[in-house]
């Protein structure tokens, strides 16, 4: 999904899969392989050897194993060391799909390896597991989850830190997003945005997420000027709400809430649809779940200009340092709707890199979208 929204949006993208599956796993049954660090340093060198790597912008998903982990990173220095003559040249945006809900997707050798990766990094998009996780700080509450953000900033010096989805107890309804773009001293500017949760469960919502930031968080630095600034980090002076990376994220979720909006929509339609069809499978939950999961299809390609012209309904504000003294709450789909495997939901995507309109991303490939995965140029 992330190389094609990217391209809807201007990009020109070089993908190289870290899987390559039939179908995502939200589907609880496919065939396919995982690609081995072997197979993925390969790629890169067949890029290299045509002159192919003239990328402003890798953007890395779902990394099966700590030696692919391994392989992505030295990509990723590859790019950074080539990128080192220009300032802003060059950026590396790492979503280090591990978990979710306090369970590991991968295995745990895996953790350290994203760990040794943080320092490369200039963003990195992880879920509220994800942050805790590389952390080490349990996320109870507001408090805590600053905690978190901070020790990301000053331990491994990560510029920007966006936690894709916080759940708080006391806003069941409202899903929320918390960014900090750190000063100088990596401090961290921490801003937040909430969002209506939707009642449906779907698959790759971390993709379009991620893909999206790329796009218009470097529209975001081109307008403040800040292309020839190292990692695009905004002087100290800005305040949090009006940090680039928050601008990005009022725009990124503007999309992803009318796109899910919509894709909803269709799923209750399609299903209302073949309410006769299903009562008679009644008895199969398998033949039940795999037609819930078809038409929770997240429907990007019926919402274009969605993605291209985001509604800005939600606003980012500057987080308040002593604000919610409650607990937060680990995010839960409703039962029946949840993925029964471990790589499921967002931890799916490709490795990307892109240019001047090219980008590079890594992950997996849906049968659907096969000519995607190959190296793109503008026309």
């Amino acid at each position: 999904m992330a190389t094609l929204v990217m391209q809807i949006l201007g990009c020109d993208v070089a993908a190289l899969n870290t899987v390559q599956y039939s179908n995502h796993t939200g589907y609880r049954q496919w065939k396919g392989t995982k690609t081995s660090a072997e197979e993925i340093r390969d790629l890169y060198t067949g890029l290299k050897q045509s002159y192919l790597t003239d990328f402003d912008v890798l953007l890395t998903g779902y990394i099966p194993s700590a030696e692919a982990v391994n392989a992505v990173g030295s990509i990723a220095r590859d790019l950074k060391l080539k990128g080192s003559m220009k300032a802003g040249s060059f950026f590396w945006i790492l979503d280090p799909v591990m978990g979710d809900e306090g369970k590991l997707y991968i295995s745990e050798d895996v953790v350290p390896a994203y760990r040794n990766l943080l320092r490369d990094a200039d963003l990195i998009l992880p879920n509220q597991f994800e942050a805790e996780t590389l952390s080490e700080i349990k996320i109870t509450s507001l408090p805590t989850l600053k905690q978190a953000i901070t020790k990301l900033h000053k331990t491994y010096r990560v510029p920007h830190i966006i936690v894709t989805s916080v759940s708080l107890p006391d806003k069941p309804t409202t899903m929320s997003v918390i960014g900090s773009t750190a000063t100088s001293d990596f401090s961290p500017r921490l801003f937040k945005l909430d969002v209506p949760a939707i009642d449906c469960f779907f698959s790759g919502t971390g993709d379009m997420f991620a893909a999206l930031t790329v796009v218009r968080f470097r529209e975001a630095i081109t307008d403040a000027k800040l292309k020839g600034i190292k990692s695009w980090v905004s002087p100290d002076d800005v305040e949090a709400a009006d940090l680039p990376l928050a601008k990005a994220a009022e725009k990124v979720l503007g999309s992803m809430n009318i796109v899910l909006s919509k894709t909803k929509e269709a799923r209750d339609q399609e299903l209302e649809a073949m309410a006769g069809v299903m009562e008679k499978e009644k008895d199969s939950e398998k033949r039940i779940w795999l037609r819930k999961t078809k038409a929770a299809e997240v429907k990007v390609v019926r919402c274009l200009d969605d993605l291209r012209e985001p509604k800005l309904d939600w606003k980012a504000f500057t987080f308040d340092e002593n604000e919610g003294g409650g607990a937060i709450e680990h995010i839960t789909e409703p039962k029946n709707d949840q993925p029964a495997s471990a790589e499921e939901g967002e931890g799916l995507g490709m490795q990307h890199l892109a240019g001047t309109g090219k980008r590079l991303q890594s992950g997996h490939a849906k049968k659907d979208s096969v000519d995607s995965t190959l190296p793109h140029k503008r026309a």
